[in-house]
């Protein structure tokens, strides 16, 4: 059985304007085996965002081969992206990206349509799952930070992804709330078995996971098992 859920052999990325190459990620290796939790870390344009785009598959590298599971992400077309992002990958964000005009049931369910496997009897567990049992029919607006992360959370999970993709979930939040987040995360991590890649600033938060990568100049510089 294949442990890996994604692999990375020699990825760059390069953007051009008017003809001149402005290289973004220079060769990226990377494994990340099933049930692990992997923090990356790098400072502002080191290539975090556009990596995690490719991962997620957001974005196509310019060169290498892209893994996740045993499907080659690296040279499908948009609409084959979207199927893999809606087959395999949850997304948790920064700044949640919560439809501000429906309610957070609706929020959570709404990748499911996508799937085509309606779920309201799982979108409602997932609520009570996150602890807004009581909120479901509340709009984003209606909700602290918090609320919204968790909202957040529960979306991610509606189609059972074998992967989460977090960047900086606890970035806009007070430190208090941001505690509350990263230990929702971590129980997903410990007691249901999800494999997680988390981008973070923070050393606090990265040290709770199996593994930091660590991104400079579009190149991984360093490796260290937590």
């Amino acid at each position: 059985m294949n442990k890996q859920i994604v692999t990375l052999k020699r990825i760059t990325k390069s953007y051009y304007i008017k003809e001149e190459e402005f290289p973004i990620l220079k060769g990226i290796d990377l494994n990340i085996e099933k049930g692990e939790f992997v923090a990356l870390m790098g400072p502002s344009g080191s290539g975090k965002s556009t990596l995690l785009n490719i991962i997620g598959a957001l974005d196509q590298p310019t060169d290498g081969e892209y893994v996740i599971k045993d499907q080659v992400v690296s040279d499908l077309s948009k609409d084959e992206l979207a199927d893999i992002r809606n087959k395999y990958i949850g997304f948790i964000f920064q700044n949640f990206n919560l439809i501000p005009t429906i309610s957070a049931f609706e929020n959570v369910v709404l990748p499911s349509f996508y799937a085509h496997n309606r779920n309201v009897q799982k979108a409602t567990e997932l609520l009570e799952l996150v602890g807004l049992k009581d909120r479901m029919d509340n709009k984003p607006n209606e909700l602290s930070g918090g609320q919204r992360q968790r909202v957040a959370i529960a979306r991610a999970l509606i189609n059972d992804p074998e992967f989460i993709l977090a960047d900086e979930p606890t970035g806009n939040l007070d430190s208090k709330t941001g505690k509350e987040i990263m230990d929702l995360i971590l129980t997903l991590h410990k007691k249901q078995g999800k494999t997680i890649l988390m981008v973070t600033h923070d050393p606090r938060l990265a040290i709770l996971t199996d593994r930091v990568i660590y991104l400079k100049d579009g190149l991984v510089t360093k490796e260290k098992s937590v």
